[in-house]
């Protein structure tokens, strides 16, 4: 059984393929900025932090893909980062990757479970 509090993020609906959604929640008094990425009808997480600066990722609210939708761009420095894996591929932190946050599919929401 898995610990930590389940929170739900959003509907899937509401998450396009492919698409990003970034999350700024609040687990046991701390803030957690975390983002989803739908792609091939598959979703993962990442906590919401480059590793080269650890500044935030998008370009806008919601924009963490580049133009293509084919990676995780840093709005920063421009790195990009595969979107299974979250492994920079390009920039300044190659071979660094983003920290993966568990994601849970629960009928027709997204949930992660921190704590």
């Amino acid at each position: 059984m898995s610990k930590g509090q389940l929170i739900e993020l959003c509907k899937i609906s509401d998450l396009q393929d492919p698409g990003s959604m970034g999350f700024d929640i609040e687990v046991n008094g701390r803030e957690v900025n975390l983002f989803v990425v739908h792609k091939y009808g598959e979703f993962f997480a990442y906590i919401n932090s480059c590793p080269h600066r650890r500044s935030p990722l998008e370009w806008q609210e919601h924009e963490f893909l580049d133009t293509d939708k084919d990676f995780i761009q840093c709005s920063t420095h421009d790195a990009l980062f595969e979107i299974p894996t979250g492994l920079c591929i390009k920039g300044p932190c190659v071979g660094e990757s983003l920290s993966p946050i568990r994601i849970e599919q629960q009928a027709d929401s997204l949930h992660v479970r921190l704590g």
